[in-house]
């Protein structure tokens, strides 16, 4: 995941067995899950989206809109939860968003969003966990 070190640095074989196949591909691996697919999409709660390897918190839902893409979108994460990098595979560059205290592969950043700050942060809903405001339990 770069040259950067995180907080939570477990080992790949640890990762493996604690996430989901799918969790694994998509978070340690950077892969992206077919669009439509995530109940994410229809989240309508007050609540937290956070990382499903880390649990750290990224985006609160109140920044969660309807982009159309797919995948669940946020025109803001929570301060300091998320870092971009430069991602040029697939013959294209765009901005690689993940979580900064794992460093697990959550989806890309776009200059297509909504005001307030015109930013469309394009998730991958199996790379979150969404935990209600109303003391429910959290959701995959």
């Amino acid at each position: 995941m770069g040259d950067k070190p995180f907080r939570d640095e477990r080992a790949d074989e640890t990762w493996a067995e604690q996430l989901t196949p799918e969790q694994y591909r998509v978070l340690r691996q950077h892969g992206t899950e077919r669009p439509g697919t995530s109940p994410l999409n229809n989240e309508k709660r007050e609540g937290l989206f956070l990382c499903a390897g880390c649990a750290q918190p990224l985006f609160n839902s109140e920044t969660k809109y309807e982009s159309g893409s797919g995948w669940p979108s946020f025109w803001r994460p929570l301060d300091n939860a998320v870092e971009t990098t430069t991602d040029r595979s697939l013959f294209m560059t765009r901005t690689e968003v993940h979580c900064a205290n794992c460093g697990g592969h959550l989806g890309h950043v776009f200059p297509d969003g909504p005001a307030p700050t015109g930013q469309r942060y394009c998730m991958n809903g199996v790379a979150l966990k969404f935990r209600p405001d109303d003391g429910q339990p959290e959701e995959a």
